[in-house]
């Protein structure tokens, strides 16, 4: 079961890119089944021929965020529909991670990546790899939260909700859209790099459906934790990746003749459920009185800040004015008063 969480924090990482996509620019990228293998592969191909395994992490990265900026520019430069766009790069893909890894597979259990720590000693599987995990993909969770709540994160949110309002308020929309998939599909691409080094091989094949159980997650999660704020939106998907992963797990387990072919039908039949289950009257029941809470609070918090702002305002207006300054300035406190007339 710890090998389940294990992969879903992985797998975390390659859902929030999907989040930014879906979610917040509201863009369809089929690209992430693609960039999933470009991760893996430029690190693969790295830790076997003997480079430092974190830089060849990051360069997943890199080349995730590459392939992303390629779509975006197809998008906005193209003029070419996004779904068009990330099929484009996907298929194209494809050819170029054939050519980094010179072939389908290439394995990497006798090289040193960043997680042979934890496998020589043991360790995947267990309490510390799943603290491990947590932390790093933590770590990257404040780092997207803090991102969406700056200038440029509010405007990549803006071109999500309204592109044409965004423009008219001065945002760059089309920089937006460009930097937004280069983002997502980094966070793909660091996902594919470290679960290359945890399974100990890259494949060609590793990431058909990867976009199915990015929706996967980003919908359950946010089906059951909420999508408002933004970090509890973030935190929904870290979630609903783990919960994503134990399903299968729990289901591939059960003595019902599954097998782990049968891994993209299960992922079919969660996702239909997570998107059939909320239009449910007890779940519509449950999110409107959960919205209702969170707008109780909020007229809460603005009530006492209302309070405040007035009580401080009140205090200014009674309280006595003080003397300008430099009467008093260079007067003696022993000194008695001065009277008229003279000496």
């Amino acid at each position: 079961m710890l090998a389940a969480v294990d992969l879903g924090l992985i797998y975390a990482l390659m859902a929030m890119g999907v989040y930014l996509t879906f979610r917040v620019l509201d863009f369809a990228d089929l690209t992430v089944d693609g960039s999933l293998v470009t991760g893996a592969a430029v690190t693969a191909v790295g830790v076997v021929a003997g480079w430092p395994p974190a830089l060849c992490t990051l360069l997943g990265f890199v080349c995730g965020c590459a392939a992303g900026a390629i779509t975006g520019l197809l998008n906005t430069v193209g003029k070419i529909n996004p779904l068009l766009a990330g099929i484009l790069t996907q298929i194209a893909l494809y050819s170029i991670n054939l050519r980094i890894m010179g072939k389908a597979n290439l394995g990497l259990l006798r090289s040193t990546t960043v997680l042979s720590g934890l496998r020589d000693a043991g360790l995947f599987a267990t309490w510390a790899s799943v603290g491990v995990f947590l932390t790093g993909v933590g770590v990257i969770a404040f780092g997207l939260i803090w991102f969406l709540t700056t200038n440029i994160g509010l405007g990549m949110q803006a071109t999500g909700d309204n592109a044409a309002m965004a423009r008219a308020q001065g945002v760059h929309t089309s920089g937006m859209v460009i930097l937004g998939l280069a983002m997502s599909n980094g966070l793909v691409g660091l996902s594919g790099a470290l679960l290359s080094q945890y399974q100990g091989f890259a494949d060609i094949s590793m990431g058909i459906g990867t976009i199915v159980v990015g929706l996967a997650s980003v919908i359950v999660g946010q089906a059951i934790f909420g999508s408002r704020p933004v970090w509890r939106a973030v935190v929904a998907v870290i979630a609903g990746s783990i919960i994503y992963r134990v399903v299968i797990q729990l289901a591939l387990g059960l003595n019902i003749g599954l097998l782990a072919s049968d891994m993209k039908i299960i992922s079919a039949v969660l996702v239909v459920a997570a998107l059939l289950l909320p239009k449910l009257a007890i779940f519509q029941r449950f999110a409107h009185s959960r919205q209702e809470r969170l707008l109780a609070q909020q007229v809460l918090a603005d009530d006492i800040a209302a309070a405040q702002a007035t009580s401080t305002l009140t205090v200014d207006r009674t309280s006595p004015p003080s003397d300008p300054p430099g009467l008093t300035e260079g007067v003696d406190a022993h000194t008695p008063p001065v009277t008229g007339g003279r000496a």
